[in-house]
């Protein structure tokens, strides 16, 4: 990856070297969404998609699909500042790019939006705004830590009753911190089996697409792994008479949520989705102190839709897509 010059803004590459740079700007952005980390933009960019360059004192990362760019996040930094960059980013991008159309700001939070539009809470799918059109895309579902502790009442039957015959079938159960020297082999060859496993009951017309999404998903855990330490990340292993059988990491967002980034498990172990998040959660609780745990967006997915709203989110956050009116 090389920088490379539109105007007079030099984009730089967005590698693990970026880290200090980009989280001295979010220190300013008052945001609970999952997507406001470094960790949770480095771990899904390819090697040679991401660059960033600063504009009126914002760090503003770019993505780079073909020869068009877009942003993945709004200009980060003080609030005072994000207006004039955003209008700077799309002259940015509108310079580079074959089309205005193509030009976009992806995961913008509410935060944000308030200079925008004084209330969202009535936003339709695209609001007509002076010079920009906003679009509402997906929300990230957010839960109050201690009922994904406790999972208490009625609504949490199905996931105490599957988590219990977890413990029941499997009662040499083990969790551990995940260590990434020690459990990088362990990992790989559980999500490579994950994948076989899940690819057997998986209709013939969605596999293309499945292992789309898969070859992300297996460069974001390499990249984890590989730099696990330095994006001081959190996780836990599962284990059942000694044997691999799940991992999860997640990180702190903010002071009140913790976010989990990713998970597996073996796919025909019944309960154990459901007993390694809530003991990642007591982990993350007393790790960080959580108030909140972030679970990230469904992607759109219908039956990841399900499986979030079955733990009864405390809210949800939307998310926005800004483009600019010709």
């Amino acid at each position: 990856m090389v920088d490379f010059r539109i105007g007079a803004y030099l984009l730089k590459p967005f590698n693990i070297d970026s880290k200090e740079l980009m989280e001295s700007y979010l220190q300013y952005v008052q945001s609970n969404l999952s997507d406001y980390s470094f960790a949770a933009n480095f771990m899904w960019l390819g090697n040679s998609s991401g660059f960033y360059t600063i504009v009126n004192d914002t760090f503003c990362l770019f993505i780079l699909n073909g020869s068009e760019l877009s942003m993945l996040l709004p200009p980060l930094g003080k609030l005072e500042n994000i207006n004039d960059a955003i209008i700077e980013c799309f002259v940015i991008m509108n310079t580079n790019n074959s089309s205005k159309y193509l030009s976009r700001i992806d995961y913008v939070d509410e935060y944000y939006m308030q200079n925008f539009i004084h209330d969202v809470e009535d936003l339709e799918i695209f609001e007509v705004l002076e010079n920009y059109l906003v679009e509402k895309k997906l929300a990230d579902y957010v839960y109050n830590i201690d009922d994904l502790i406790e999972l208490r009442g009625n609504s949490y039957h199905t996931k105490r009753t599957e988590i219990n015959k977890f413990k029941n079938i499997y009662p040499n159960y083990a969790v551990e911190i995940l260590d990434a020297k020690i459990h990088a082999g362990e990992i790989t060859e559980l999500f490579n089996r994950w994948v076989v496993n899940r690819m057997k009951y998986m209709p013939k017309v969605e596999i293309d697409a499945f292992l789309d999404g898969i070859n992300y998903e297996r460069f974001a855990i390499k990249r984890i792994l590989k730099y696990y330490d330095r994006l001081g990340l959190y996780g836990m292993v599962l284990k059942i008479d000694g044997a691999f059988v799940g991992f999860t990491v997640g990180e702190k967002v903010s002071e009140s949520t913790a976010s989990v980034l990713i998970e597996k498990t073996e796919f025909d172990i019944l309960g154990s989705a459901q007993f390694i998040f809530r003991e990642f959660c007591k982990v993350l609780k007393e790790q960080y102190g959580s108030t909140y745990i972030n679970a990230g967006d469904d992607m759109g997915f219908e039956n990841l839709k399900k499986v979030k709203l079955s733990y009864r989110p405390k809210k949800l956050l939307p998310k926005y897509s800004i483009y600019q009116k010709n």
